[in-house]
């Protein structure tokens, strides 16, 4: 009886840490994501130029960063590109 109690709680402690790591990781993914696409769309509409500096590009380690770091990594790139940065 109690090698059945045993076996539902470490079933039920596998499903919840499963549960929190998918949840952890889509808030990520939808991060990257979201970076992705501020990038492009910074790009696209050449917002960089409107401030006197060039656009940001596509280099390996802009779009590392702005995949990793998400919107807030985007707004990094920017920051240090306006104060003079560049990657």
């Amino acid at each position: 009886m109690s090698a059945v109690l045993i076996a539902i709680l470490l079933v039920v402690a596998i499903v919840a840490i499963v549960y929190y790591l998918v949840k952890k990781f889509t808030v990520l993914l939808v991060n990257a994501v979201l970076g992705i696409i501020l990038l492009f769309l910074l790009n696209t509409l050449h917002v960089m130029q409107w401030m006197g500096k060039p656009d940001l590009g596509y280099g390996f380690a802009t779009v590392l960063i702005s995949a990793i770091g998400g919107l807030p990594g985007v707004c990094i790139l920017v920051l240090l590109d306006i104060f003079g940065f560049a990657l």
